[in-house]
């Protein structure tokens, strides 16, 4: 088991299992969609882990993705790794801005990421990327209620 107030303990306003509601705006990404979906934040392999599991039916569509979240005590920073059903899988670099607030800079893309509680029941996960003005535009929504 993971000492107190090891890295790991930062997830834990994200562990336990949600409901999930997508919204999709239109963008260069996707046409305008919504969606549900059940997910599951849970600690795995003596606390060195936060496995990230969920299914999702969007556009009458179902695909799951899972997700592990790590600390790297050597470059100090948290690492991601996403696995999604259809054979697509990703790697990120995140951080705690605040104790509410999860940070994800996606490798080979541009493409930002942040997971923020906004009670102890709700969390939303927000998917930006720039736009020509310079600005940021949401191409992903995700409203996460805890069961």
């Amino acid at each position: 088991m993971a000492s107190k107030n090891s890295e790991m303990d930062k997830f834990d306003f994200l562990i336990g299992e949600w409901e999930l509601r997508y919204n999709i705006p239109k963008s260069t990404f996707s046409k305008k969609a919504t969606g549900t979906g059940r997910g599951t934040f849970r600690r795995a392999l003596d606390d060195k882990y936060v496995f990230f599991d969920y299914v999702a039916r969007v556009r009458d569509e179902e695909g799951g993705a899972h997700g592990i979240f790590a600390w790297d005590d050597k470059a100090r920073i948290y690492r991601y790794w996403w696995f999604e059903s259809s054979g697509s899988f990703m790697k990120a670099t995140c951080h705690f801005v605040n104790e509410n607030t999860l940070y994800m800079s996606w490798h080979d893309t541009v493409i930002r990421q942040t997971f923020t509680r906004i009670s102890a029941n709700q969390v939303v996960l927000r998917m930006d990327h720039p736009n020509a003005e310079g600005e940021y535009d949401m191409i992903l929504e995700v409203t996460f209620t805890k069961k």
